[in-house]
């Protein structure tokens, strides 16, 4: 993986984290809400594991968040 590409899964993963607080939600809430693991969705937000998301989780998590997807792609 490049290091560009770990940058990007980092940032995602922090919007992630960040909208999922705005909502009000737990790892573990959102977790469940997309069908994965409290652990999956623990290391997609973490900012040192540069967890790869499959685009169907991706969308599930801004559909949760109620969220458009371009917004956790917005680095600045």
């Amino acid at each position: 993986m490049t290091e560009k590409r770990e940058q990007e899964l980092k940032l995602i993963g922090l919007n992630i984290a960040r909208y999922r607080k705005v909502k009000g939600l737990t790892q573990l809430q959102l977790a469940e809400c997309v069908d994965i693991s409290r652990t999956h969705m623990s290391n997609i937000e973490a900012p040192n594991m540069h967890t790869s998301i499959s685009l169907d989780t991706l969308l599930d998590i801004a559909d949760v968040l109620e969220i458009p997807v371009a917004n956790l792609f917005n680095f600045n």
